[in-house]
């Protein structure tokens, strides 16, 4: 009997896990989730008056209700959204037979799963050029006939108190304008005002997952409490504020890319995130409201355009004139990272700029180091004094839980009093200094390891930290581990500008190539992305630790979050100065008028590498504002030449339909290969066959210059292929003529990796630059 005991309980434990398997595959099935739906505009019935009746009737009529519910109110919550500008549809709480039974309805196009994006989190202005260093005459100089130029922010609010915000001088809002200032806790109506002319909050699809919102803890209303939209709505269109620094570093005057932008808020994003139903929604009434350029500082990985609800919503936004700009990502420098690939959405990637915030570590052995910080706090290290230096890894390259400084992984006897090394990764740089000094440590030196390489991010640390590259953080580690009394001390040496190399790709910047598309070269520029100095909320510390108490107005931030809304504030500044440019005219000057060398006149460098960045890279190059506003030939597409690139990526009908949803647009296969896309840069791509030698792409510029100007093409020899432009010269008689050209690539060995160049067409005083990458695609 004692041996069948065993098997009794085996036979009950099944028979359990079985019973808990079958429930909890029953509560999968039956759990709401949000998921939102596209529908066709153009299928409602006439039986309907409007549409929002007829997107109702849907969901309603796949609604799964149990016997003992009455039929009520029930229906209404399932709804938490609809859409009907940008995007057409509702976001609805369904379970996963529901959205499959919906799926089938008549006039339902697509049904996409609620999906979780993340954010990617004074000098910049003078570094682009936008405000010369001996001149009166500048980019902002208001000039008549610039017009008011409205940039809708998707991020976490604002802080409306910042004297980024300040409206003095500022004219009416203009009459479009059909935006609203929302309240709520801690956001009144007069936080709005002629510079921050509306503020609203989308957050639904954020509290349909994650629960209702802790409205003693959270604002339910626009007021940002993280800081990050704060941020990067001063970026783009922030008033000049004198005597901007962060605790005495970066002392200057903070202004926006574009002082005289308006800016509107879309509280997007929460505590746990942001949600796609909450976005999409902004962008939808974004466009409603009125605006011309959407900053979208987040991203959520990368799918198929018709799979992307971000991406639909861009195309709708495009379609009603409104440039899109969104951060490439900060998943860098690993290829393939990047997000928001999207031809319709101009795709930033991040650089650095000529400044920086030099430290230093002194080592007992006598060698000194150098790095970077934003420390300045009472605990301060004297310079004539050493302290012992302490690293809890067990050798120099391999990091683990103690090297990396994880929350409760020092040992107080060991640190106390002393400098600890901490390597980078799993947890905040910050964090890892609060962590040294809870265990009694006087101060940390960051390490770098093999994913960060030389790349050096400035910090405003709760203890006195130092920053240092991957050879020195060897260096340094080495020394601690085989010196009995290893020792250091650390100095903090303020502001430093001219600094040389500079641009520099940053490493975290995200990289291609876009392997959606190859044929669509991304990123498409890079901006200003590392330690970047802007408006701050009053409700975090600079370090946004919950254990900072500091306060302050300006906060020094890196991310592909902040060289998104430089691009942002150019692109307004382009739309002010040429309100006929289309979204697609916006991007293609800022590519065509990008630089591809550093101050030091070398090829741009990557942070993550000692060698040249690419066009993978650095897309088209870094903007350059000042040209940008004038130059000289465009690549324009509209709507219709998007959607036939679409055509040529495999979609079903019902696929494409998400982008023709109320245009009535339709294939017409004017595009021979996606290559063909009218795009300001030129990616080629040779498939797998090797019989395919020869590829041909169009192209069509548009005068944007002197009505009389001549062209001349200059393009980079390739080892791999002969290339053939033609015609060589565009003579154009007239202002906004259009001539196209053809070039030809005659591969004449093919290469295993891609090779990268470029096309120039010059007149004498514009020079219309497109970068050129060749690949050759592996043999099957």
């Amino acid at each position: 009997m004692a041996d069948q005991k065993p098997v009794k309980w085996l036979v009950l434990i099944l028979t359990n896990c079985l019973f808990f398997s079958i429930a909890f595959s029953a509560k999968t099935q039956f759990a709401h989730k949000t998921y939102i739906v596209q529908m066709d505009k153009s299928a409602k019935p006439e039986s309907f008056t409007n549409h929002l009746d007829w997107y109702s009737s849907k969901v309603n009529s796949i609604v799964f209700k149990p016997e003992n519910e009455e039929d009520g109110g029930h229906d209404q919550e399932r709804v938490i959204y609809t859409y009907q500008n940008a995007f057409h549809g509702v976001a609805a709480r369904l379970s996963e037979e529901e959205a499959e039974r919906l799926q089938e309805q008549d006039g339902v196009l697509a049904i996409f799963p609620d999906t979780k994006y993340q954010l990617h989190t004074t000098r910049s202005p003078l570094f682009l050029g936008l405000e010369p260093h001996d001149s009166t005459t500048t980019v902002w100089s208001q000039r008549v006939t610039d017009h008011d130029v409205i940039v809708g922010v998707l991020d976490t609010g604002v802080w409306p108190e910042s004297q980024s915000f300040n409206d003095t001088g500022m004219s009416p809002v203009p009459a479009y304008w059909k935006g609203a200032c929302e309240t709520g806790r801690g956001f009144s109506k007069h936080n709005c005002n002629k510079k921050i002319v509306g503020a609203r909050i989308f957050y639904h699809g954020y509290e349909a997952a994650t629960g209702k919102i802790n409205e003693q803890t959270e604002f339910k209303s626009p007021r940002d409490q993280d800081g990050h939209g704060t941020h990067t709505a001063a970026t783009v269109a922030g008033s000049p504020v004198r005597g901007a620094n962060l605790l005495g570093y970066a002392h200057g005057t903070a202004r926006g890319m574009a002082p005289g932008a308006r800016i509107a808020a879309y509280k997007v994003c929460w505590v746990g995130g942001c949600f796609s139903s909450d976005i999409l929604s902004a962008v939808d009434k974004a466009v409603a409201d009125g605006v011309n350029v959407l900053s979208i500082s987040l991203g959520g990985g990368v799918s198929a355009y018709y799979r992307d609800s971000l991406s639909i919503a861009a195309f709708g936004a495009m379609e009603m004139g409104v440039f899109v700009s969104c951060s490439a990502g900060n998943g860098g420098p690993d290829p393939v990272s990047l997000t928001n690939v999207s031809p319709w959405i101009t795709t930033v990637g991040a650089s650095t700029m000529d400044r920086d915030f030099p430290s230093s570590v002194k080592l007992g052995n006598g060698r000194t180091v150098t790095g970077v910080s934003l420390y300045k706090g009472r605990m301060m290290l004297s310079t004539n004094k050493q302290y012992p230096v302490v690293y809890m890894g067990d050798n120099s390259t391999s990091p683990d839980p103690s090297s990396l400084c994880l929350e409760g992984t020092l040992d107080r006897r060991v640190v106390a009093g002393k400098i600890v090394i901490c390597d980078r990764g799993i947890s905040p740089r910050v964090q890892k200094g609060q962590v040294v000094k809870d265990a009694g440590g006087v101060g940390m030196i960051l390490a770098n390891t093999a994913a960060n390489g030389e790349e050096l991010v400035a910090d405003c640390h709760l203890v006195p930290a130092v920053a240092v590259g991957e050879t020195e953080a060897k260096a340094i580690k080495h020394y601690a581990l085989t010196s009995p009394r290893a020792t250091a001390t650390l100095a903090f040496l303020g502001t430093r500008t001219g600094v040389r190399p500079s641009p520099v790709v940053a490493a975290f910047s995200s990289r291609g190539p876009n392997f959606v598309s190859l044929e669509i070269l991304k990123p498409d520029v890079v901006a200003p992305g590392v330690n970047i100095l802007a408006a701050w909320t009053g409700a975090l510390g600079p370090s946004s630790l919950p254990t900072d108490h500091r306060r302050v107005k300006f906060n020094i931030l890196s991310g592909t979050s902040m060289s998104c809304p430089h691009v942002s504030g150019i692109a307004a500044l382009l739309k002010a100065r040429h309100p006929e440019w289309s979204p697609a005219a916006i991007k293609s000057a800022l590519m065509t008028t990008a630089y591809v060398h550093d101050n030091t006149h070398k090829p741009l460098q990557d942070a993550s590498a000692a060698e040249a960045s690419t066009p993978y890279d650095h897309g088209a190059g870094h903007i350059n504002p000042r040209k940008a506003l004038d130059p000289g030939l465009v690549y324009d597409i509209e709507a219709q030449d998007y959607l036939e690139f679409l055509c040529t990526q495999r979609l079903t009908p019902m696929q494409l339909k998400v982008f023709t949803k109320y245009s009535n647009r339709s294939c017409k296969h004017a595009l021979a290969s996606p290559g063909d896309l009218n795009y300001p840069a030129i990616s080629v791509v040779f498939p797998e066959r090797t019989n395919v030698s020869l590829l041909t792409l169009h192209r069509t510029v548009t005068n944007v210059g002197p009505p009389v100007s001549n062209y001349h093409a200059i393009v980079s020899p390739f080892k791999g292929a002969y290339v053939k432009v033609e015609p060589r010269t565009l003579k154009f008689t007239r202002a906004n003529q259009k001539l196209s050209y053809k070039i030809t690539f005659t591969t004449k060995s093919r290469q295993a990796t891609p090779e990268f160049g470029g096309l120039v067409w010059k007149d004498g005083v514009h020079r219309v630059r497109s970068p050129i990458v060749v690949v050759w695609l592996p043999p099957l």
